[in-house]
């Protein structure tokens, strides 16, 4: 299969403003839903923040689904209310699985204010599998050094989740998924075929063709089902892959909640406006429930 028939849809996502910069939401949209079990995915940056200045994303909450939190520059501080406090750094990722639910912020340091950086990175969720909607909310940061390094003719890559190119990362899931930072010279080609069923390719930098077709920077270019494509770059390129088997049974999202259940989403509504989630020490924060 060539050309554009390779890709099932291309997704240019829209800006909105979360703790002070711009994100561009690629995921979810009215026709894709998810690509495996990731649900959601948000591009954060590059954002410039000035001395003193930082990101204040405060106490919000999660439930049914792991939030995945994947950086290429700066940095950002985790807290939740497990008593986890993590920050994390490029290459690194943190991985916060909500089940029941679980409260968290993200926030700039002290440290990482007292300078001029840039912040960049991206924020995933995968939903849980229904039978572990309502398991113990868990909590786990995983150095770059741990993560298997991917590489080929003209690129290398970094193995955040699952199995591809016949390595496998070391963090646990709970379903067949996978999820890679690859960043390749201009005029290379790759073969990308996982073994999984859905499978998507999100441009964060340069230019790529896929079987024919141009996908440019800002763009995420969801597969056909059981991919077998060749990526080829036109430039210097930064860019995720990921996806995993398709979702069983279709997801409902309201906010931050994600579940199998509508009176579930409902309850999870009711029961943060009533603050009955356990709070996150050392911030007391409150993000309200939008109306």
């Amino acid at each position: 299969m060539a050309g554009a028939d390779s890709i099932g849809l291309k997704i240019t996502g829209k800006p909105k403003d979360i703790g002070g910069f711009e994100v561009r939401r690629l995921l979810p949209v009215a026709q894709r839903r998810s690509v495996g079990a990731f649900v959601f995915l948000d591009h954060m940056g590059p954002a410039l923040l000035a001395k003193g200045e930082g990101m204040d994303v405060g106490p919000h909450p999660h439930i049914g689904l792991a939030t995945v939190t994947y950086l290429y520059e700066g940095s950002i501080f985790h807290r939740d209310s497990l008593g986890s406090e993590q920050e994390i750094s490029p290459g690194d990722v943190n991985w916060m699985t909500a089940g029941r639910g679980i409260v968290h912020s993200e926030r700039s340091s002290e440290a990482a204010r007292a300078t001029e950086r840039t912040v960049h990175g991206l924020q995933m969720w995968v939903a849980l599998p229904r039978e572990c909607e309502e398991m113990e909310p868990a909590f786990v940061h995983t150095p770059k050094s741990a993560l298997p390094e991917l590489s080929g003719e003209g690129w290398q890559g970094r193995l955040i989740a699952g199995s591809l190119y016949g390595k496998t990362s070391p963090v646990a899931t709970l379903s067949r998924l996978f999820f890679a930072d690859i960043r390749a010279d201009a005029g290379t080609s790759l073969l990308f075929a996982p073994d999984y069923e859905e499978a998507a390719v999100y441009v964060v930098e340069g230019e790529l063709d896929i079987d024919g077709t141009t996908v440019d920077a800002g763009t995420l270019a969801v597969l056909d089902a059981h991919p077998e494509v060749t990526l080829t770059t036109m430039k210097e390129t930064v860019f995720a892959v990921f996806g995993g088997d398709a979702l069983p049974e279709p997801r409902h999202m309201y906010w931050n909640f994600v579940s199998t259940s509508r009176e579930r989403i409902e309850q999870a509504k009711n029961d943060w406006r009533a603050r009955r989630f356990d709070p996150v020490p050392g911030d007391d924060g409150y993000v309200p429930l939008p109306e």
